[in-house]
């Protein structure tokens, strides 16, 4: 049972109204009453929340008293099984522990093929159709799902603080460059031979090769993964640093699972990321990148995708994840279109921003494309109703919007738009390409971590992520649909890492965090101060206080326990802090509110050029506004389009390209 805290309750006694209320603005000024009403109630899990005069956050039920699923089975597998009755289908299986020999029978005995994991129950499988049914009725299957192909999502060191951050010297006078991190790039590969990985004379930072297409070939030849790769960690050896990654010290391991067109599928990412598990110890690996995505369609408790995240983070790796390209379809907005793993409450997620080519922080803005909350997995009950998970994301945003970074020969992107060249030289070791997406805003995330983690390498997943959150910029006229808690501070994160204490996670809750006092909540870049966020995101709302950065909280440490574990549904649909895992001082949010702190009331009406993704169910005294689009899984093609669009072309407004003056001839 829950022990609501004294600061915790959120209940007619006792609530504290967050200061988060601003950031839910729209991009008109405040966000109306009737979009706010639909992301109150959605993010609730579909029930309504009471009349603005109470102060009851009411919402789905509990963990505890989940619905049981109707079947193992996904259903767009259902789908697939239907389209194909006699075909062999690609299927991903989550077991109960290893591959047992009698599942291992199962496959086989049909004719199927498959390929299980070393450190992950997960087994890909190609199979018959007619024995999908016979393998999911197993006692040692927990869930099977369609093998689901994965796409890409698809000045930087000054506006994201990284270049303030160098000089800290936490724990030594060395510079804060990632130095001794390895990050793992999984992607369509990584051009080792390009100089932001090793100049002539330097030792190539690309430290270790995979590949998990079957193509037999390390290289990028679709050129989205080295781009990505740079902006991680990319030097600054071309055009006299103009586009140094943020953390260029980094080792980089190549692990290569999308292929030369850019596709790729569940289970080869799922390999990628068993394989760094099981080599983390070998290469020093302590983040993982995944600038990719898949439509999310399970609940991410059954995607195995999310699956094989939250066990990275349990081995101590940092999962850093794209939210996805489809914020918007025929001009209008669209809610609800995170992809997996971006799902997962273990990941990262990150949305993109656009500096519109400028240092200072004080015109960004979240990009129209990139995707936004909540999250859309669910699954079905034995009575046919749809349970979705309708959790906040993204996390936080950082810089995505036509990122020019390192560009590898003769890349299939490049081909086909060949204006994605920055013209920064002829050499084509320092050939740079322009990008955008949310692909490109996630390896700047990730390059944070591993300043932190060098900053301080006591640090665990969970505290990462809440440094981050913490320590972001809130944008103005952004909803925390839209940004999470805010734009990227690596400058203020890399700060507040240093000075978390090396024993953190032996004190005990409500305990000493920092080594001295708080640090000073703000942080100036290019000219331009901002205040910190000065919080962290629940699934459903948000705790803030002081006692987040100067006290241990159980959520920091505790395995098998996500960042936003620590407010529960209690039995009665009332949003309560977890005693277990949160010290006094913290405060409880009223969940998404506008930004007055006023609740909705029934009878919101959904604002007219407005779309929300995936099957959102109205209930009675939610009225449809004309351009509201609902539906379930139909988005899938048109979603897939604008996010192709999204990398190519992006927002009006990004980077300037610099000429490059060093050619090494």
């Amino acid at each position: 049972m829950y022990r609501p805290r004294r600061g915790h309750l959120l209940g007619e006694e006792r609530i504290r109204r967050s200061r988060f209320r601003s950031r839910l603005k729209s991009s008109k000024g405040i966000i109306s009453p009737i979009l706010s009403g639909l992301l109150v109630w959605a993010l609730a899990g579909g029930y309504f929340l009471s009349a603005p005069g109470t102060r009851r956050v009411h919402a789905a039920p509990p963990a505890n008293s989940k619905a049981p699923h109707a079947s193992k089975i996904s259903d767009d597998l259902r789908a697939a099984i239907q389209q194909s009755p006699h075909g062999v289908i690609p299927v991903v299986i989550t077991a109960t522990s290893m591959l047992t020999k009698g599942l291992w029978t199962a496959i086989i005995s049909g004719g199927g093929g498959y390929s299980s994991c070393n450190r992950l129950p997960i087994v890909s499988a190609k199979v018959p159709a007619v024995l999908v049914n016979a393998i999911a009725a197993r006692p040692d299957v927990v869930h099977i799902a369609l093998d689901r192909p994965t796409r890409l999502l698809g000045h930087l060191e000054t506006t994201t603080g990284a270049a303030a951050a160098r000089n800290q010297g936490y724990p030594s006078s060395a510079p804060i460059d990632g130095s001794g991190i390895g990050i793992a790039i999984l992607d369509s590969g990584i051009d080792s031979s390009h100089h932001s990985f090793g100049a002539p004379g330097e030792q190539c930072r690309v430290i270790a090769n995979l590949d998990f297409t079957g193509e037999g070939t390390y290289n990028d030849l679709y050129g989205h993964g080295t781009h990505v790769a740079s902006i991680a960690a990319g030097s600054g050896h071309v055009a006299d640093g103009a586009y140094t990654g943020i953390a260029p010290g980094a080792n980089l391991i190549n692990v290569r699972v999308l292929g030369a067109q850019g596709q790729g599928s569940a289970s080869a990412t799922i390999a990628g990321i068993d394989w760094c598990i099981q080599n983390k110890s070998t290469y020093n690996i302590k983040v993982l990148n995944l600038s990719l995505g898949t439509p999310a369609v399970d609940s991410e408790a059954d995607d195995p995708l999310c699956q094989a995240v939250q066990q990275a983070v349990a081995a101590g790796l940092v999962v850093c994840a794209a939210a996805g390209n489809n914020g918007k379809l025929n001009g209008n907005k669209v809610y609800g279109g995170i992809h997996s793993p971006g799902i997962s409450p273990f990941a990262i997620t990150v949305g993109a921003t656009n500096t519109f080519g400028t240092d200072s922080r004080n015109d960004d803005g979240v990009c129209s494309y990139s995707s936004r909350g909540p999250t859309r997995g669910y699954y079905t009950d034995t009575t046919g109703v749809k349970h979705y998970d309708n959790m906040i994301k993204p996390d936080l945003v950082a810089p995505g919007n036509k990122i020019i970074e390192a560009e590898s020969p003769g890349n299939y992107l490049l081909a086909e738009q060949p204006t994605l060249d920055a013209g920064v030289s002829n050499f084509v070791p320092h050939e740079m390409m322009y990008m955008s997406g949310t692909s490109m805003a996630t390896p700047a995330v990730a390059g944070a971590a591993a300043l932190m983690l060098q900053a301080n390498p006591a640090l665990r997943p969970n505290m990462i992520k809440a440094i981050l959150e913490y320590t972001a910029q809130t944008l103005k006229g952004f909803n925390t649909l839209e940004q999470g808690a805010g734009q990227l501070n690596i400058e203020g994160a890399v700060r507040l890492a240093g000075q978390v204490r090396s024993d953190y996670l032996s004190q005990p809750l409500g305990g000493p965090l920092l080594n001295g006092l708080p640090p000073t909540q703000m942080t100036t870049i290019a000219g331009y101060t901002f205040q910190w966020s000065g919080g962290i995101i629940q699934k459903w709302n948000f705790i803030t206080g002081l006692a987040l950065i100067t006290s241990k909280q159980g959520i920091y440490g505790a395995n098998g326990v996500a960042l936003s574990d620590a407010v529960r549904l209690s039995s009665n649909g009332v949003l309560l802090g977890d005693g277990a895992l949160l010290s006094d001082g913290v405060l409880l949010s009223e969940g998404v509110l506008t930004s007055d702190g006023v609740m909705i009331a029934d009878g919101a009406v959904v604002e007219p050029g407005t779309t929300l993704a995936n099957g959102v169910l109205i209930s009675d005294g939610v009225l449809m506004g004309d351009g509201v689009l609902v539906s379930d899984g139909v988005l899938i093609g048109d979603a897939t389009f604008a996010s192709a669009m999204a990398a190519l072309n992006g927002d009006p407004g990004g980077m300037i390209s610099t000429g490059d003056p060093n050619e090494d001839p």
